[in-house]
């Protein structure tokens, strides 16, 4: 998630979230799957706050960059 993209249209940003989703679930759902095989409770309450943490950080990157490009910069 380190490139930057334009979104220009509603049909950009569902590609932006398919694709960032796909990438978080590889990465973080994994975890969270192997934690709910092996793991503990602990185990599992870590990997499913990482998952949340990884979801989080996405929509903030997104909120940021919608608000790097508002109005105040349009004119």
């Amino acid at each position: 998630m380190d490139d930057t993209i334009q979104i220009g249209s509603r049909g950009d940003f569902g590609l932006w979230a398919i694709e960032v989703a796909k990438q978080i679930v590889g990465e973080q759902g994994f975890e969270l799957a192997q934690a709910a095989r092996e793991g503990t409770e602990d185990d599992v309450r870590a990997a499913g706050n990482a998952l949340g943490q990884a979801i989080t950080n996405a929509l903030l990157d997104v909120f940021d960059g919608l608000l790097d490009e508002g109005p105040a910069d349009a004119a």
